[in-house]
């Protein structure tokens, strides 16, 4: 299930994120949720870890794509289901364009 998401305004004047849990269809804020970084990011394919070079093994711990605009990335249900999805999020609005499941294909954004 693909839902769009934006910033939800509480009563003490704090904007914070409303997120959707795609698995549970949980609502809440960022504070329900954890944030695990880019998604699909691709290991180093081997049977062996001599085989990966330092270069294959850096570019996987440590380089990300960082960009401005709709951003692919990880996040837990910490409210609901325990379980982990993506999300696609707008980085110069901060609001959330869809939610969908780990072993989804992103939609098309």
């Amino acid at each position: 299930m693909v839902r769009a998401l934006s910033y939800c305004l509480l009563p003490h004047e704090t904007n914070m994120l409303l997120i959707h849990c795609p698995i549970c269809h949980v609502e809440g804020d960022e504070t329900d949720f954890h944030y695990g970084g880019e998604a699909h990011v691709r290991r180093p394919a081997s049977d062996h870890p001599d085989r990966i070079s330092d270069g294959e093994q850096r570019d996987y711990l440590f380089m990300r794509k960082n960009e401005r605009g709709p951003h692919h990335e990880r996040w837990r249900c910490d409210r609901g289901c325990g379980k982990w999805f993506n999300a696609i999020r707008d980085t110069v609005t901060m609001a959330f364009i869809a939610t969908y499941g780990i072993r989804e294909e992103p939609p098309a954004t």
